[in-house]
């Protein structure tokens, strides 16, 4: 069903309403009987859209509420989260930041509700990696990410005015004699404290030997950085798949 303007050849063209066959509904601009420019698109299953669009595919800014209560606002390209935005998760964590094909990618800013914690860094398809500074209740850490674990040379810094240098080293997997039904989970990077120091200007990007201090090979008791950051379900939504369907009935 379709109501509202037409040109001459008789396609949807200017504003207009229309239901599609599997119960969705657009209000908004059409040109040549897509939907382009503004628009509101809601689904059956409760989600809806509102934002940019061109040749029936979201682009440009936009807001999408899913029906789990997450919400992203943002930049869209052919209907992929990219650009610049902020996901509001259905667990009360946010993320700020960049985007590529739907994940988080770029600079970005992650915030754990829970807790409070602030992850500030460089992520590569979705995961926490590069150089990042992670922030906590009374301390923080400035350091490299791998796969969304810290790895490597870095530092606590404590609000008490002093920091902990060292670096988090990958365990080696250990053999078991007997051959394993399943693969055993990969181990957490160990930290592994350097020396004590008063604060000092440092940045993730400073290569070289650390130098060993009287807390040479002592394994830091330092709190887990923190777990992974929450799932979007970073594939195509399924109201998302039903809304590629172009509008029919044109009559």
């Amino acid at each position: 069903e379709y109501e509202g303007d037409r040109n001459s050849e008789g396609e949807r063209h200017g504003f207009g309403k229309a239901r599609l066959p599997n119960g969705d509904t657009y209000e908004g601009e059409y040109e040549r009987g897509l939907r382009s420019g503004h628009g509101t698109y809601r689904f059956k299953n409760g989600a809806l859209y509102t934002g940019n669009y061109l040749q029936n595919k979201k682009h440009g800014k936009g807001v999408f509420f899913y029906p789990d209560g997450s919400k992203y606002a943002g930049d869209w390209v052919h209907d992929q989260r990219q650009g610049y935005g902020e996901y509001l998760y259905a667990n009360g964590d946010t993320y700020t930041g960049e985007w590529a094909n739907n994940k988080r990618h770029g600079q970005g800013t992650y915030v754990y509700k829970d807790t409070g914690s602030k992850y500030v860094g460089s992520w590569v398809n979705g995961i926490q990696d590069g150089p990042a500074e992670l922030t906590h209740l009374n301390h923080r850490f400035k350091g490299r990410f791998l796969n969304g674990k810290p790895l490597g040379r870095g530092k606590f810094i404590f609000d008490i005015g002093c920091e902990q240098h060292g670096e988090y080293i990958q365990p080696v997997q250990e053999k078991e004699e007997e051959e394993e039904e399943e693969p055993p989970l990969p181990l957490e990077p160990k930290w592994k404290v350097s020396e004590i120091t008063k604060l000092t200007p440092w940045s993730p990007h400073d290569e070289g030997p650390s130098t060993p201090g009287e807390a040479a090979g002592e394994e830091g008791k330092i709190p887990s950085v923190l777990g992974d950051a929450g799932e979007e379900g970073e594939g195509r939504r399924e109201e998302e798949v039903n809304e590629d369907q172009q509008d029919q009935g044109e009559e």
